[in-house]
């Protein structure tokens, strides 16, 4: 499997349609909350299998001293595999090349705490909703 770094906004479609399949198909978000306003401002990440299918998702945005995680999603094949590690790894060496940011943050639905934990990120708020899906902020010093 491999990662992809993109701002390209063709190639940003494998990444939404990965991003559809899991948080639209799956998770019944509705589409016009799932691709937003943000998305061209973001720096969008896509993980290819083997035959260079798209299997894996997530998005970043410098939002003040924050590198902020979005949108990370990988399709049911390609689950325990590492896919979700492939993806953070990227996002999070990305972030190491800004200037100025000092934080990774993410918004985690809460049955995903524990693999981001797993890579040293911390819960910082209560529970709240989005896109009626429970979430929790996390961050991580970077």
């Amino acid at each position: 499997m491999n990662v992809v770094k993109t701002t390209d906004a063709e190639k940003r479609k494998d990444a939404f349609s990965v991003r559809t399949t899991v948080f639209v198909d799956e998770q019944k978000v509705p589409p016009e909350i799932e691709i937003d306003e943000l998305e061209d401002q973001a720096v969008h990440f896509i993980l290819y299998d083997e035959q260079n299918q798209p299997c894996g998702a997530g998005r970043f945005r410098t939002v003040g001293e924050y590198g902020k995680v979005e949108r990370i999603c990988v399709l049911k094949q390609a689950r325990g595999k590492g896919a979700g590690n492939l993806i953070m790894d990227s996002i999070e060496q990305h972030a190491q090349t800004i200037d100025g940011l000092t934080k990774m943050k993410l918004d985690a639905q809460v049955h995903a705490i524990p693999f981001y934990e797993k890579r040293g990120y911390e819960v910082v708020s209560d529970e709240f909703l989005d896109a009626g899906i429970v979430h929790k902020t996390m961050t991580k010093p970077l």
